[in-house]
């Protein structure tokens, strides 16, 4: 089954989906802008195309992260992300 997700007002969306070999994932498309993003558990993050610039909870500087490369963030956290361009990612919504 298919979720469609829909942020900040349309710039950020995202499918949904459950997959037996990595369980919960979805894949989407940030536009533009900056953004504030909570978590309930542990993420991963990929960057598939474009770049993302990411002030990690933990971290007093940004970092940027382009295609291929991978962050990770803490499970009831919130992490800052800034976008220069259109960006394709995939997360990866890790075990508790």
């Amino acid at each position: 089954m298919l979720k469609v997700n829909d942020y900040f007002e349309g710039k950020v969306k995202s499918i949904g989906f459950e997959n037996g070999s990595t369980g919960k994932v979805s894949v989407g498309v940030m536009l533009p802008g900056e953004y504030i993003f909570n978590t309930d558990n542990p993420e991963e993050m990929t960057v598939i195309t474009g770049s993302l610039k990411v002030l990690l909870p933990t971290a007093n500087d940004w970092q940027i992260f382009e295609a291929g490369q991978v962050f990770h963030i803490a499970k009831e956290s919130k992490f800052d992300v800034q976008v220069s361009e259109p960006t394709a990612y995939l997360c990866r919504y890790l075990a508790k």
